[in-house]
């Protein structure tokens, strides 16, 4: 055989679903075996991922081990290689294996483990230590598994045993920086060793996790020959070179049907010739696209629909519904919303006050009104007087503060709540990285909710975001004025954000130093922040630990999120000390 034909499945897969996660594998074994000599599916695909500590269940392991029998009893006519935790001797591995002819051709044990970040894969798997090649139809491939091809040794190791293809299965979570961080990688390592990959990434969304897909081959010499799209479910054959002296030479797209799991359709192009003419244009076009802009603005908002839509598709929701208060942070997660579920899945709440301004509440009906979504009214301005007289004892004597303003939040909280106990639909919070950062939200207030969209948005990329938005499509989603109008809360009279935090350039730029990077006030005032400017929003970084433990999930898109990335303990007795002004000097806080 001159070719040998290899589909990539880039694939949506549901945490813990073993029986339908294997349902869907013979699901494209069915619509494709006739067209393909391999089926290739992402790390871990049978469990999804992360599976956590579902891994240590005994039950996932029956559902596991049942799952590899089913398929090597029902697969025929190709064969697939799929990714699954294997249970050997007491341990567990994180594995994938060739599956054909009713039994498992080959099983490789993934060699790196990463624990850094949000992996925490040395808390469940054993490291493999055998190299992997496996001969399909006289091309041989190594097999590896995501961080596999981080790091030097295992495609090394690979191509000593002889394989000229290697096939990198991964399950790598998205954040900015990632896609561009891993082609050049992967070409690296193509182009120092001499020898073409093929990296396979999951898609979908995960909790605060989402997978971007991007799949994409190499070439021997360190060239993208091919890309799928991002965000989505994709298919697609490669031919790879069977041929001596061309072996593992990636040759194009094969022609296979034109069908995914779900489908009622089926189209196969009879003309081989055509068909691969045909993807080969639209291959370069997606080059095209994906090359000018890795970092865009709209990969982060397709991220954050998709994280949107499978968390509340896969957690049973009705929908979701946003609290809208006519700022820049409840449109942008309501367009979100729009986008990830539909305009009849999605409802609006304006609960105004005695604060709120009529700018505020005519913006939150323009938008309603561009994105033909349903929308309540409920004023918070009984409910909040009936807190005020209820505590005008406990509260005698005192001045109004911070606390009539959180009343007023929680007041908001109670409603949506309410409504989502009623309806069924998902509470998406509005708060954004910069005000979870600082402590600039209300507990069990607008805090309070079910998914945090823009949790790892900091205030200024919001607005970028909400610009994106509008451009697409004929009608702008989001009023003009709700981008250019002051940030208020308007939980008192007058209220701006700058009341109590720098302005938001200043904000942004200090705090991506102090998460990001781990920058000390030093670095960051020689950068030209001020000192106490730098120094207060350390302390509040520091002083709101405890809020943001009793957040709501929220997906990470930056390379380091609150939650899973970022584990900073409530009580520490940790500071950011200023320098004293003499050596030796004993420091006031000391």
């Amino acid at each position: 055989m001159a070719n040998v034909r290899i589909g990539m499945v880039q694939v949506d897969c549901l945490v813990g679903n073993v029986t339908g996660n294997a349902r869907r594998v013979l699901q494209w074994v069915e619509a494709q075996h006739k067209h393909v000599d391999l089926l290739v599916f992402p790390e871990l695909n049978l469990t999804g991922y992360p599976p956590e500590d579902l891994l240590l269940h005994s039950e996932l392991r029956r559902q596991v081990e049942e799952a590899l029998n089913h398929l090597r009893e029902q697969v025929r006519g190709t064969r697939v290689l799929v990714g699954h935790p294997e249970y050997q001797d007491g341990l567990i591995y994180n594995a994938c294996s060739l599956i054909g002819d009713g039994q498992t051709l080959a099983t490789y044990r993934k060699r790196r483990l990463p624990n850094y970040g949000v992996f925490d894969e040395k808390r469940y798997f054993t490291p493999g230590s055998e190299t992997v090649v496996m001969d399909l139809n006289n091309l041989p491939i190594g097999l590896t598994i995501c961080e596999d091809v981080w790091e030097e040794g295992p495609v090394e190791e690979a191509v000593a045993a002889g394989a000229r293809l290697v096939i990198n299965v991964n399950a790598s979570p998205y954040c900015i920086g990632k896609r561009a961080n891993r082609e050049q990688v992967v070409s690296a390592r193509a182009r120092d060793n001499g020898v073409s990959i093929l990296y396979l990434n999951l898609v979908g969304g995960q909790d605060e996790l989402v997978f971007d897909g991007h799949s994409f081959a190499v070439g021997k010499d360190g060239n993208i020959v091919d890309r799928l799209p991002g965000f989505e479910e994709e298919f697609v054959v490669l031919n790879v070179s069977a041929m001596p002296g061309r072996r593992g030479h990636i040759g194009g797209r094969a022609a296979y049907a034109n069908i995914k799991p779900g489908s009622d359709r089926q189209a196969e192009d009879e003309d081989e010739e055509a068909a691969e003419e045909e993807a080969k244009g639209a291959s370069l076009s997606g080059l095209a696209e994906a090359g000018t802009a890795f970092e865009s603005d709209a990969d982060v908002y397709r991220a954050l629909t998709l994280a949107v839509r499978d968390y509340a598709l896969k957690n049973g929701f009705q929908g979701a519904l946003v609290g809208l208060s006519g700022g820049i942070d409840s449109a942008l997660t309501l367009a979100i919303a729009v986008d990830a579920l539909g305009t009849q899945q999605v409802s609006a709440v304006m609960m105004p006050s005695r604060y709120t301004s009529e700018i505020s509440v005519e913006l939150a009906r323009e938008q309603v009104r561009r994105l033909g979504i349903k929308s309540h009214v409920v004023s918070i301005e009984e409910p909040f007087q009936a807190f005020q007289n209820a505590l005008q004892d406990v509260f005698g004597g005192l001045e109004p503060d911070v606390t009539e303003e959180n009343i007023q939040a929680r007041c908001r909280g109670v409603i949506l709540m309410a409504i989502s106990n009623k309806t069924g639909k998902l509470v998406l919070t509005t708060g954004n990285k910069s005000e979870y950062a600082t402590g600039y939200a209300t507990l069990y207030g607008d805090m309070a909710g079910g998914y945090a969209p823009l949790k790892d948005v900091y205030k200024t990329l919001a607005y970028r975001l909400a610009r994106y938005r509008n451009r697409l499509g004929d009608i702008a989603p989001i009023p003009e004025p709700v981008l250019t109008r002051e940030p208020s809360a308007e939980l008192a009279a007058g209220q701006k954000d700058t009341d109590r935090l720098p302005p938001y350039p200043v904000l942004d730029g200090v705090l991506n130093g102090l998460i990001e990077n781990d920058r000390t006030p030093d670095d960051l005032m020689r950068e030209g922040f001020e000192a106490d400017t730098v120094y207060r929003i350390a302390e509040m970084v520091k002083s709101n630990e405890y809020k943001r433990r009793q957040a709501p999930p929220g997906v990470k898109i930056s390379p380091r999120a609150f939650g899973r990335e970022r584990r900073y303990p409530i009580t520490s007795g940790f500071v950011l000390k200023p320098p004293a002004d003499k050596p030796g000097e004993n420091r006031a806080d000391d």
